[in-house]
């Protein structure tokens, strides 16, 4: 397979037609060449301080790679007695356990390596010098540091993941004025309690704005924080087991529990959620999937969460009902693809974006990308990061183009057998459609 850093990127070919014999290398070459839109992360700023993650105790500790590790750590290792390490420490650990007694084979451990090898440190990654891979990163300014993976991992912007009722994060945002954050990021607006009807966390945030704890509060709280951020859209990450509307069971409680437990989740959408994105023109973004808290001892890494299928038909009555609020979906399940790739196909207001965490694998990416081309044509994004650690970005784009470019070139040689012709700023437009383009158009629709 050819890798994404293998093809040239120096001056495109004059617009003609393509034939047979050079589509292949006119698609991988457009492939690696675009500037991709990353549509969902969990990075942030370098005006966040330490906030922002990065560097390689950083990556070495990413949760991927703590649950790798202990399916092989000593006995004596457990899991209270690792997290009591610190943070040099546990990489430490990891970096013994599957880069030196072991060769670093899995997608999570290959990542390290090609950040390291994009990051120009052949030697010191030859040399398995882990302090002087510290040396180096210690050396680097912040937001220097910041464009250059930009710039290295052909990414234009790349949309955070902002949490208002987290302080740490929160107060950030109220400075004044307002703390510089590069143009490389844009907001969105993450609402998790909403969705999963959790009224007490939502009482709590309204409470902590003084903010009387009612849906017309809540809904107050969602316009002030959308005029702080100027988010693209809201987003939630649901729980595995998320239905819309609710099942009659939580709608028929006895009043005295309905009084304790709030509103629910089917209600926060219907009366808080929904009518904020309609008055304020956002998108909705949805992560369908995750089991939260499988694993509990590997939450303070946060590694505890696994995969379950998804109630793709709740996702289907949700956008039938909010026909003028667009919705953008990423599901974890692998089982769930193929029927919300046709949910999207039937679906104007539902947009499909990227392999995310466990499909984001190069033999899942594969499969997805064929399926969607299959069934969407350009319709949809095929990539995004999820990023929580900033230089994961350049592995995380060079293996997603590595496996894209080899998965759309068949297709294209099909094309061209069958007598169609093209030029190569059409196939460039497509390109960039897939990675960059069906977002943008969506969004302003």
């Amino acid at each position: 397979m050819a890798s994404a850093g293998d093809i040239s990127h120096g001056k495109r070919l004059k617009s003609d037609i393509l034939s047979l014999e050079n589509v292949g290398a006119a698609v991988r070459a457009e492939v690696a060449d675009v500037k991709v839109i990353d549509v969902h992360t969990h990075l942030l700023p370098a005006s966040h301080g330490k906030l922002m993650l990065w560097g390689i105790d950083e990556l070495l500790t990413y949760h991927y790679l703590v649950s790798e590790y202990f399916m092989v750590a000593p006995a004596e290792v457990t899991h209270d007695s690792f997290f009591k390490l610190t943070k040099k420490e546990q990489a430490d650990h990891v970096w013994k356990g599957l880069f030196m007694e072991r060769s670093p084979i899995s997608e999570a451990c290959q990542g390290i390596v090609t950040t390291l090898q994009k990051l120009g440190l052949d030697q010191l990654l030859a040399e398995r010098d882990l302090e002087g891979i510290r040396a180096w990163f210690a050396a680097q300014d912040p937001d220097e540091h910041v464009e250059k993976v930009f710039r290295l991992a052909g990414v234009r912007y790349a949309v955070m993941t902002n949490i208002p009722y987290v302080e740490d994060e929160a107060q950030h945002w109220r400075c004044s004025p307002p703390k510089p954050v590069s143009h490389r990021f844009r907001t969105a607006l993450r609402i998790d309690s909403f969705l999963k009807g959790d009224w007490m966390s939502v009482s709590q945030a309204l409470k902590s704005e003084g903010l009387e704890e009612s849906l017309e509060g809540a809904n107050e709280y969602l316009r002030k924080w959308a005029g702080i951020y100027k988010p693209e859209y809201m987003m939630a990450s649901t729980p595995h087991d998320w239905r819309y509307p609710e099942p009659p069971a939580a709608a028929l409680m006895k009043p005295m529990v309905r009084a304790y437990a709030g509103f629910g989740a089917s209600e926060l959408l219907d009366k808080v959620v929904a009518p904020m994105c309609e008055e304020l023109k956002l998108p909705i973004a949805l992560k369908l999937g995750a089991w939260r808290g499988m694993s509990p001892e590997l939450n303070p890494c946060c590694g505890g969460d696994g995969v379950a299928s998804a109630d793709i038909a709740s996702l289907q009555a949700l956008c039938a009902k909010f026909p003028r609020i667009k919705f953008l979906v990423t599901v974890l399940s692998r089982g769930n693809q193929h029927e919300v790739t046709v949910v999207a196909q039937k679906t104007r207001n539902l947009h499909l974006y990227g392999c995310w965490w466990y499909c984001n694998n190069p033999s899942i990416i594969e499969e997805l990308t064929k399926m969607r081309l299959e069934l969407l044509g350009t319709a949809f994004t095929a990539q995004h990061s999820d990023c929580r650690v900033l230089e994961q970005l350049l592995y995380k784009w060079d293996h997603s183009r590595s496996v894209i470019m080899e998965a759309l070139v068949p297709y294209y040689e099909r094309l061209l057998k069958r007598g169609w012709k093209m030029t190569r700023e059409e196939l460039r437009r497509d390109v960039q459609l897939l990675l960059a383009g069906s977002y943008e158009v969506f969004m302003a629709r």
